[in-house]
């Protein structure tokens, strides 16, 4: 039996409150209040157990949705695509409020009911964050939108995984007025202009890897190197059986959703042993279906999460590390379809980056994978 709905916002971890939170914690929350105008916010506080995967994950939000030189209501249409396409509603509500905060309102209610955006370039836009396709945007945005939709293609599935549907009490999101209402309270700190880099003092020395070819040099490819870096650390967590099982289903995983009978998801896993099953399917739900994840899978793997968890067993900080390396490995797969054929350098694939202005186009024959559909 599900017994969600009597958790509040938070399903199977206790966070850290903001006046118990110290190091690392402590400072992502202030500047989290600080920048988005909010001193607690369920997604950042449901991966508060695992600081490094906290910081990186605010990080590369920050350094994607908040900053930089493109459309703020461009980047929540973004934004509110991804998540209408993984069907994650806590998402959906928070960006549908968040486009109600750029003073967009009938824009904000006509994505969240479905509708196709008045102005051509945000419907343009959507149908890129939801279907993939041509990008319509010029290269030297890629680090803002290409950004922006991997930090929500890696959100959605903490937020699925984690969270209930409920982003306010009693889901008042689902008031047309409470949005609005919410998004003009917000007003002021989503309209203003922040400082790029100020995220990346929080996640020194979690580096490793190289910083995307989308990403050029900005603070955005440096968040999300670090992301990559720490969410694939979970990865320890599971045998190495395991891990090789659910990186080998990911690796061909096309976008779609699975189907419901559940072949995709137990097939890869067969091979396994009992014990190692539960933390693979915890992390190949995540990837590939997180809102199927459900308090039997949680039980049954913190039942067995012994030897390869260590010491941290079945607590709140490895099933964040856990969900946090299935929720990258889609991300990765995903920067890979919507990368693939692009003229970039850097990314697995090869390519080079197109001349500055110049919109990037997929190359002949290349699929375009529906993400969501």
């Amino acid at each position: 039996m599900d017994t969600t709905r009597n958790r509040g916002q938070f399903r199977y971890v206790t966070p850290v409150p903001p006046d118990a939170a110290t190091g690392r914690v402590a400072d992502v929350y202030r500047q989290l209040a600080e920048d988005f105008g909010m001193a607690r916010m369920a997604v950042f506080q449901t991966l508060s157990p695992a600081p490094e995967v906290l910081a990186a994950t605010w990080a590369l939000l920050r350094e994607t949705l908040l900053t930089g030189d493109v459309s703020r209501t461009g980047k929540e249409v973004v934004a509110l695509g991804v998540s209408l396409a993984n069907r994650c509603p806590f998402c959906v509500a928070a960006h549908t409020t968040l486009l109600h905060a750029t003073g967009d309102h009938r824009l904000a209610e006509t994505v969240a009911a479905g509708g196709v955006p008045d102005d051509p370039g945000h419907a343009r836009l959507l149908a890129w964050a939801k279907e993939r396709g041509p990008a319509p945007f010029p290269a030297e945005h890629a680090p803002e939108y290409v950004g922006t939709a991997l930090t929500f293609h890696f959100v959605n599935r903490i937020a699925s995984a984690l969270l209930t549907e409920n982003l306010l009490p009693g889901n008042l999101q689902r008031s047309r007025l409470v949005r609005s209402a919410g998004g003009r309270v917000m007003a002021r700190t989503v309209r203003r202009r922040l400082p790029a880099g100020a995220g990346l003092p929080l996640i020194a020395g979690l580096g490793g890897r190289p910083a995307p070819g989308w990403a050029g040099r900005t603070p955005a490819g440096v968040a999300y190197a670090a992301l990559c870096t720490v969410a694939d650390d979970g990865g320890d967590l599971l045998s190495a059986a395991a891990r090789a099982a659910v990186a080998g289903a990911v690796a061909v995983w096309d976008g779609e959703h699975p189907p419901m009978s559940g072949a995709r998801l137990d097939g890869p896993l067969a091979g396994l042993p009992p014990a190692e099953r539960p933390a693979a399917r915890l992390a190949l739900l995540t990837a590939l279906a997180p809102y199927r994840v459900t308090d039997a899978d949680v039980a049954a793997w913190r039942g067995t999460a012994t030897g390869t968890a260590g010491a941290s067993g079945g607590g709140d900080a490895a099933l964040v590390r856990i969900i946090a390396y299935g929720a990258m490995l889609a991300t990765e797969r995903a920067e890979a379809l919507i990368t693939a054929g692009l003229p970039l350098t850097g990314y697995a694939g090869g390519g080079r980056r197109s001349e500055r202005g110049q919109t990037y186009s997929r190359s002949s024959g290349s699929s375009s994978p529906n993400f969501g559909r």
